[in-house]
């Protein structure tokens, strides 16, 4: 007996070993580009912190002088100020009308598939072409947008000149260019949920506020918190959408963190201070997820039984 007990935990043994082994395997590929990518940079931004580097000349170290620089640079602090107004803007928008948009597919019969098609469809077009595109369409002056603003009596809107209204342009192209993304998680979190909650709910007369309220919000909490997360971290790095519509502007109402990081490090030369503020920006990025990771336990629900 002791010898079959013996026997039987050796074969698990290797087994489990041998997924391990195969799980790697598989893994490898994304574990080599996360750290060639993601990790690699990340470890050079924190080493060019400490040197003044600007492509031409041997890097110089500065010690901290980098990261005292940071404390006393009002761009940065504009720049910080602008990401967080984009975070209070997309966030809620991209994180709750991309809900109410999947659920209300979900819960249509007919031309589902067209629906899903017709709002992801522009999340794989690429930004540059749709911001060349809305460019156009939103120009004081010649475009379309301010054209049909006049038919109709009223006067040109500043879209891209004005600092409010700017961010109101960058909000719309955000919602129209990445919302499908959202919407495509929140769909397929929406599918996971099994059918017999719903059956049962509409068994005791409830309805679609009441059924999306009190299964459908706590089911789909788990992909709630993934699409949060995602999208605090893709709006702390938002680049594209100022950089092409407003390059930062008008003055420099939209120039965010990684704008000016661009800009520092590539058109000002200062690749050590550029890596000053990319190591920073990664350390509020970990601490924000990390905070969230922490606090998911009071709301998350993972276990449907």
């Amino acid at each position: 007996m002791k010898t079959v007990t013996k026997t039987a935990g050796n074969y698990a043994a290797k087994k489990k070993r041998k997924d391990t082994i195969s799980a790697y395997i598989f893994l490898a590929p994304a574990l080599i580009s996360f750290g060639l990518f993601i990790g690699l940079p990340v470890i050079l931004s924190a080493v060019l912190s400490f040197f003044k580097y600007n492509l031409v000349n041997p890097p110089q170290f500065v010690g901290l002088e980098n990261i005292k620089k940071m404390f006393t640079d009002k761009g940065l602090f504009t720049a910080f100020g602008n990401t967080f107004k984009f975070l209070l803007i997309l966030c809620p928008i991209h994180c709750g009308l991309g809900m109410i948009l999947a659920f209300m597919v979900y819960r249509a019969k007919r031309f589902q598939f067209f629906f899903r098609s017709a709002i992801y469809f522009p999340s794989i077009v690429t930004t540059a072409s749709v911001a060349i595109a809305w460019g156009y369409l939103f120009s004081t002056d010649m475009g379309a947008i301010n054209y049909f603003v006049r038919l109709l009596g009223g006067t040109n809107i500043p879209w891209l000149t004005d600092r409010v209204v700017v961010y109101v342009t960058i909000a719309l192209f955000s919602f129209w260019k990445f919302i499908g993304t959202t919407f495509l998680y929140y769909f397929i979190g929406m599918q996971n949920i099994p059918d017999v909650y719903y059956e049962a709910a509409q068994i005791d007369g409830a309805g679609i506020i009441q059924t999306f309220r009190h299964i459908t919000l706590p089911l789909l909490s788990p992909t709630i918190f993934f699409v949060i997360i995602t999208n605090i971290v893709s709006v702390f790095q938002i680049f594209d959408e100022p950089y092409l519509l407003t390059n930062g502007g008008p003055g420099t109402a939209t120039r965010t963190i990684a704008l000016e990081i661009y800009q520092t490090a590539f058109q000002d030369m200062n690749i050590g201070y550029g890596g000053t503020i990319s190591f920073v920006l990664f350390l509020i990025i970990l601490v924000i997820t990390i905070i969230q990771f922490k606090g998911q336990n009071k709301w998350v629900v993972y276990d449907y039984e």
